[in-house]
């Protein structure tokens, strides 16, 4: 058997063995059936792409999850109508719970309500079973951060859903309840994982037409810079520069003259109008000054008169 068919080989045992649960835990995270078989699937495409170095990882199992996980939780899924994550109820225990205890679809519901990091390492730690530390190393937290997002997802389970009993319990007894809960939750609906054999053909299709894309996006660039090389003159040519506004020319002595003569026109104007106006003023103040010899003659004759009565 060559190389590549034992890397095939390798592969497809490992899809085989890994993508139902995968598709189970993508779904719970998502709510999303759809969504969910995509992220599996976009997490084996990369992990062939990347084989040589997942084959020698020593959880190639842990390698594909953290891709699926990672792509499973991604904001940029929630502006997509098709590939919008789910929420749940508001009301889980009410809308899924019976007198026995808590439904499938209520516990699916609450794991929906869950903050992204809180679920994530809900269902690595008491869903996978992995332990504290390997749950912190996979969701990249410190162990305290990791044990207080289980202690917190724990608490809020345990609100949600009193039917499961998880109040009071020690934490060794809630991951118990908890794991054998996660475990037995259906797969999504009607929607099969992905075909080992599309997932490999599928990511060398998507390898080639990345290759082809970066190659094409170096040509055209190498293109545009041949054209402007071409297009360029090869020796610099000054920008042609526009006459600047000289100072302004001096006016012609005919020009000057007609000015002056404006000018002498204009004093003469003003004096005459002075001239008029003071001449109107002189009569204004003779008339007044016989008007008031006038009228101190008529006073003067009557006081006059009235000294002098027998004179009449």
């Amino acid at each position: 058997m060559t190389q590549p068919e034992q890397a095939a080989t390798a592969f497809d045992d490992l899809h085989t063995r890994h993508a139902a649960a995968l598709m189970q835990q993508a779904y719970l995270l998502t709510g999303r059936p759809w969504l969910a078989r995509r992220a599996v699937e976009r997490g084996f495409r990369l992990a062939w792409q990347r084989w040589p170095e997942v084959a020698v990882d020593p959880d190639p199992a842990g390698w594909v999850r953290a891709a699926v996980y990672e792509y499973a939780l991604t904001p940029w899924h929630q502006f997509c109508p098709g590939l919008r994550t789910a929420r749940g109820p508001r009301n889980p225990s009410a809308a899924g719970a019976s007198s026995a205890g808590a439904s499938d679809g209520a516990l699916a519901a609450a794991l929906l309500r869950l903050p992204a990091p809180y679920l994530r390492a809900l269902l690595l730690h008491d869903g996978v079973g992995l332990g504290l530390d390997a749950t912190a190393a996979e969701i990249e937290a410190s162990v305290p951060a990791t044990a207080g997002r289980l202690r917190h997802a724990r608490e809020r389970i345990a609100a949600l859903l009193p039917q499961l009993g998880l109040d009071g319990q020690p934490p060794e007894r809630q991951g118990e309840i908890l794991r054998a809960r996660l475990t037995a939750l259906p797969g999504p609906p009607q929607v099969p994982p992905p075909v080992t054999g599309d997932v490999r053909s599928g990511s060398e299709r998507s390898a080639r037409r990345t290759t082809r894309t970066a190659f094409g996006a170096t040509w055209l660039f190498a293109l545009v810079t041949l054209v402007t090389i071409a297009v360029t003159p090869d020796h610099y040519v000054p920008r042609p520069q526009r006459p600047q506004a000289g100072v302004p020319h001096s006016r012609m002595p005919a020009d000057r003259q007609r000015d002056a003569e404006k000018r002498e026109r204009d004093a003469d104007e003003r004096e005459r109008r002075s001239e008029v106006r003071e001449q109107r003023d002189a009569a204004r103040e003779e008339g007044d000054s016989a008007r008031e010899e006038g009228n101190a003659a008529v006073r003067k004759k009557i006081r006059q008169a009235r000294l002098a009565p027998e004179i009449r």
